[in-house]
């Protein structure tokens, strides 16, 4: 018989055995716990580890990135510096595609990017390559000269160098394939002429632009190189409306133009770059970057990018023809130059100028005659421009610039020409009312010349009202708002000694409430981005916040058709960079072939 003391010691043997399962369950579990098997670091796979090919080509790598504890990042490197992250949530395997267009110029260049995945256990995987190799372009380079007849393709797989005047003539049709390269050859001024009656269909795509330029390498190449594109239309102008007769385009080349078909069909023009254009055909006798004689509606323009042309970069004599899109870069006469009767309607249009490139003759963003005479030869210019920016050589008062630079837009000699929704600035004067040949300043009171919801800005300090003497800069920061020390030479509206009424009339017809344009003593207030006045890469949207992103009116534009789009901004873009993939501000150094 058990006592009450064994009783006692029995069950506490129990409770200790007990006790001590337990306790050996409990590190059991732990222990399990502790060496459950963790998954592997991330690891990548490329579809290629390398691959070559020439300048502006985009290339690719497919990546596969295996993480079984989660991805959380993956680092890529540019020859070793960073060039790009991309952050993940926890995928155990992910795909990602990587793109580079190459923008490296020099044969031979190689170029490795190097990729690096991360998980959530903060492990990282072994580095993989990309090595891209800048390859030489091969391509035939074809000698074309004389007339073109019938229906002739010139493919991208081959280069087209112009030598002399190559004509489209009558009844031909010239096709340009997207990402064709034209080059011209200086020595014998080769030009591109699309006589009346010929058509050419240079119709690009924003990844394919078609370029014509200079035949020089990179370094080499100067404004002047070639000719340039030149159109000749059946359309009207006042010329051949009072003789008859076709007239001839400066430089007596043989480019006629002008009928009574406005709605002539020259083609299409479309995300073309035309760069180095403006050979002197005579003395002060040069070619335009593209040249519009009389060109119809039916033409489609579309897209253009004149760069570095020693002329202007576009120029309309007379025609019907409408257009888009349209980009001045860097030439030395005017940006968008205006005669004999043009009546189309053009919309979003961007010019920007060197500090040093200007025309003996005096450089604008627009200018406007109704012709050399400025006489009342009917049909008048009477064309329609909304939305466009136009940025002046003077980023700030110590920026030296050409004394050649006149005006944001100079409109004289009887012209009827109507401006809306539109931003100007940093030019040493603003808008000019040219009445030195009568007829613009009392088309202007007479609302047939219309300025509309147009806002002139001017350059910080730069004299009292942010317009200086081009001849004179600061070569300090001012430290007291001290303005410039010349007086201004420049004003944001000028009128002529004929203007009718005198400037106080010029001004109060201005500043009608209702036509809604304003005056700002700087450009920064209109909320432009200040990378328009660099020299390289160019991000031409508004800033957020800008004034301009809601300034449009299309209630006070009565000239304004159905081509045009009602958009809300004034200047050429809201939030949306239409120069994506096609324009080059950097032409200079580019690498054709």
């Amino acid at each position: 018989m058990k006592t009450k003391k064994n009783q006692f010691l029995s069950i506490s043997k129990l409770s200790f055995v007990v006790v001590l399962f337990l306790a050996v369950a409990l590190v059991s579990c732990k222990k399990d716990e502790e060496e459950k098997p963790v998954g592997n670091p991330p690891s990548i796979t490329l579809s290629a580890d390398a691959t070559s090919n020439l300048t502006g080509v985009e290339v690719k790598s497919d990546l596969t990135i295996n993480a079984p504890e989660g991805l959380k990042q993956l680092v890529i490197l540019k020859n070793g510096v960073p060039f790009k992250s991309e952050n993940f949530n926890g995928e155990t395997t992910a795909n990602y595609e990587f793109k580079y267009t190459i923008n490296e110029t020099n044969p031979g260049t190689v170029v490795n990017f190097t990729f690096s995945a991360i998980d959530k256990l903060d492990r990282t995987s072994t580095t993989k390559t990309f090595a891209v190799t800048v390859t030489e372009n091969v391509l035939e380079v074809v000698q074309v000269s004389g007339n073109i007849t019938g229906n002739v393709t010139w493919t991208a797989d081959k280069i087209w160098r112009l030598n002399g005047f190559v004509r489209v003539q009558d009844g031909g049709v010239l096709t340009i394939q997207p990402g064709t390269l034209v080059i011209g050859n200086r020595d014998s001024k080769g030009t591109l002429i699309v006589q009346m009656g010929g058509k050419i269909i240079a119709d690009g795509t924003a990844e394919n632009p078609i370029v014509m330029t200079s035949e020089k390498a990179p370094g080499l190449r100067n404004p002047g190189d070639w000719g340039g594109l030149v159109l000749c239309g059946r359309a009207k102008n006042n010329i051949t409306e009072a003789t008859g007769q076709p007239t001839e385009l400066e430089g007596g080349y043989g480019g006629f133009h002008g009928g009574s078909d406005d709605n002539d069909n020259s083609g299409i023009i479309r995300y073309v770059r035309i760069e180095y254009a403006g050979v002197p055909i005579n003395p002060n006798e040069e070619v335009n970057t593209l040249t519009m004689g009389s060109v119809g509606r039916g033409t489609i323009i579309e897209n253009v990018m004149a760069s570095y042309g020693l002329d202007d970069a576009f120029e309309w004599f007379g025609g019907t023809v409408n257009g888009k899109n349209l980009i001045a870069y860097r030439c030395l006469d005017d940006d968008f130059d205006v005669d004999l009767g043009f009546s189309g309607h053009v919309q979003f249009g961007l010019g920007i100028r060197g500090e040093n490139l200007a025309d003996q003759s005096g450089s604008n963003g627009f200018e406007v005659d109704n012709n050399g005479a400025g006489s009342s030869a009917q049909p008048f210019t009477s064309a329609v421009f909304s939305n466009f920016t136009i940025i002046g050589p003077k980023a700030t008062r110590e920026t030296p610039i050409s004394l050649q630079f006149q005006h944001a837009a100079q409109l004289r000699r009887n012209s009827r020409i109507s401006i809306y929704n539109s931003f100007m600035t940093a030019y040493t004067w603003g808008l000019y009312v040219d009445d030195d040949r009568a007829g613009s300043g009392q088309a202007f009171l007479d609302n047939e010349l219309q300025i509309r919801n147009v806002i002139l800005a001017g350059v910080e300090h730069w004299g009292g009202n942010g317009y200086g003497s081009a001849g004179t800069v600061f070569t300090t920061a001012p430290s007291n708002g001290a303005q410039h020390p010349n007086n201004p030479r420049g004003v944001a509206l000028r009128s002529h000694a004929n203007f009718p009424g005198g400037q106080a009339a010029y001004e109060a017809h201005f500043n009608t409430a209702a036509f809604n344009n304003r005056l700002m003593d700087k450009w920064q207030d209109a909320g432009i981005n200040p990378s328009l006045f660099d020299d390289d890469v160019i991000n031409p949207l508004p800033v957020a916040g800008s004034m301009l992103l809601t300034a449009a009116r299309w209630d006070n534009t009565p000239k304004a058709g159905a081509y045009f789009q009602q958009v809300p901004f004034a200047g050429a873009f809201g939030t949306t960079d239409w120069t994506l993939g096609w324009a080059e501000w950097n032409c200079h150094i580019v690498k054709y072939y």
